[in-house]
């Protein structure tokens, strides 16, 4: 590998090219708004109630990826059974396939007259069309995240660290959550981090299963190329630059917390 210098260099380079001059971009055109245009475009009824939509849906899908996700990363590593690699295999399936096939796939499902909405939708819960469908194809977009990041973490940690709590007396709920737990706790909320910056952003396998009615089922992206589509840029640009800085400042803090539980892991 060449020095450091060089590297450096092609690496500010590199990610100036991919990153940081595409995103800036946005907030270029953002400012031709002015002050008033921008926050009239970009904190309208709508736009905010796409946000909440948007970033709340992520969380939660997150949210439950991290419980489901940590759940089979589990199984695939402390347990031999068969079909394993299929499963395991099954997991990366939303990597490959395309989020526009995923979202007619799921509308399919739990539309009212669907495999699972057939029965659902006369119990009260209706799925497709609604909120909590957002929510469901945001599951179904985010797990992978969790499990790859779970994963090699539980198969470094090994059974003697359970053992060794066993052998203290510790059982099985305080050996998880005082052992095994703080150890993946940062793989873990990386996982949650990355489900959650897939879902902000997830368009495709979300639109069919919506509804996308505005201020209740219409996500930011969709907000974003219903203005494009209307020839206005600069307002598109103002609802991205809002999501952008809201998407930052998340992950940031994110972030943060994660360096705050590995050093007290350490410490």
């Amino acid at each position: 590998m060449p020095g450091f210098g060089l590297t450096l260099g092609f690496t500010l380079f590199y990610l100036s090219l991919i990153v940081l001059i595409p995103l800036s971009t946005i907030f270029i055109r953002s400012v031709t708004l002015g002050p008033q245009h921008f926050i009239d475009v970009g904190f309208s009824e709508r736009a905010i109630a796409s946000y909440r939509l948007s970033f709340g849906a992520a969380a939660a899908a997150a949210a439950v990826n991290s419980l489901f996700g940590l759940l089979i990363a589990w199984v695939l590593v402390r347990y031999d059974f068969p079909l394993k690699r299929l499963v395991s295999a099954m997991v990366d399936l939303p990597f490959a396939l395309p989020t526009a096939v995923a979202g007619i796939a799921l509308t399919a499902i739990y539309a009212n007259n669907g495999w699972l909405g057939q029965y659902l939708e006369p119990a009260g819960i209706k799925v497709a069309y609604t909120p909590l469908g957002v929510v469901v194809a945001l599951v179904f977009v985010g797990l992978p995240f969790v499990v790859r990041s779970v994963e090699p973490v539980l198969a470094d940690l090994g059974h003697d660290v359970e053992e060794a709590a066993a052998s203290l007396g510790a059982g099985r709920i305080l050996t998880f959550t005082r052992v095994i737990l703080p150890a993946i706790g940062p793989a873990l909320l990386t996982g949650f981090a990355l489900a959650f910056a897939r879902g902000v952003g997830e368009y495709g396998s979300v639109i069919f299963i919506a509804g996308n009615m505005p201020y209740v089922s219409e996500v930011s992206p969709l907000l974003i190329v219903t203005q494009l589509e209307q020839y206005d840029y600069a307002g598109a640009t103002a609802i991205a630059s809002v999501m952008l800085i809201a998407s930052f400042l998340l992950l940031l803090l994110i972030n943060l917390i994660q360096i705050w539980s590995r050093n007290r892991m350490t410490a």
